[in-house]
């Protein structure tokens, strides 16, 4: 179980002590992205490992985000299966955990799996997501049709086998989300891809004044993806075994 953080001192406890109770969980790790809060010291007190992102791998260079955070956890985690969830959930409940890994366990063909849920914003239901319905899925739709099923591509609930995550290149900012599934679909397959239905999910929504940079990361992360030419450069960390590309046994 990895859980990147920022600032998350108010809501990190509960998650971890709450991973630590379902049995399918073999470590919580959380993975610290510069947090200036008592973060660390709260996530240790209720039972997690915690890494700080700039200590994992620092032969890399200095680099943070979202997707850096993600890449540096599967580094810091043991597991064949790699669950993630943001550290900001007020409702966080086991549910998160086993929808997650459910599919996994249960079917071999199964690669990546995305978590999809309501999402109130100041208490009215189904206004939450603002990026996700104004930039990430018409893009989706426009560039990758073939995901618009995935009602979730920006959402942090989520899980996948290590053996299929060590291949792919992850892309250090908010864009991370979008182009694994991108690159999941295209490597694998779309059966590859599942998604669950994780009821209803309350987090600290941003103002709209903060959006602006996610939405201008999905949108460039979007565009190179698809052979398009962006101004806005797109990073990405490599993948972290070099191996020919996945293929299921006969």
């Amino acid at each position: 179980m990895c859980l990147p953080a920022r600032d998350e001192a108010a809501t990190i406890g509960p998650i971890v002590r709450v991973c630590r109770d379902v049995r399918l969980v073999d470590e919580v790790v959380v993975v610290d992205d510069g947090s200036t809060d008592d973060t660390r010291p709260v996530a240790l007190a209720a039972g997690a490992r915690v890494v700080a992102a700039a200590d994992v791998l620092p032969e890399c260079g200095p680099a943070s985000g979202k997707g850096e955070a993600l890449w540096k956890s599967i580094h810091a985690a043991h597991g064949d299966l790699i669950v993630w969830c943001d550290a900001d959930v007020r409702n966080f409940a086991p549910r998160f955990v086993v929808g997650l890994v459910g599919p996994l366990l249960t079917n071999d063909d199964v690669s990546l799996v995305k978590g999809f849920y309501d999402r109130p914003l100041d208490g009215r239901p189904g206004e939450g997501g603002r990026v996700t319905e104004l930039v990430a899925r018409p893009l989706i739709s426009l560039l990758f049709p073939h995901l618009a099923p995935v009602l979730q591509p920006l959402g942090g609930e989520c899980a996948g086998r290590r053996e299929v995550l060590e291949q792919l290149p992850f892309v250090q900012g908010y864009g991370v989300d979008l182009a694994l599934l991108v690159d999941v679909a295209e490597r694998f397959g779309l059966d590859a891809l599942a998604q669950v239905d994780l009821g209803v999910r309350v987090h600290r929504n941003r103002p709209l004044a903060e959006l602006a940079a996610q939405a201008e990361a999905i949108i460039a992360t979007a565009l190179s993806r698809a052979g398009l030419a962006v101004k806005v450069e797109v990073e990405a960390r490599p993948p972290m075994i070099e191996v020919p590309a996945y293929r299921k046994s006969a």
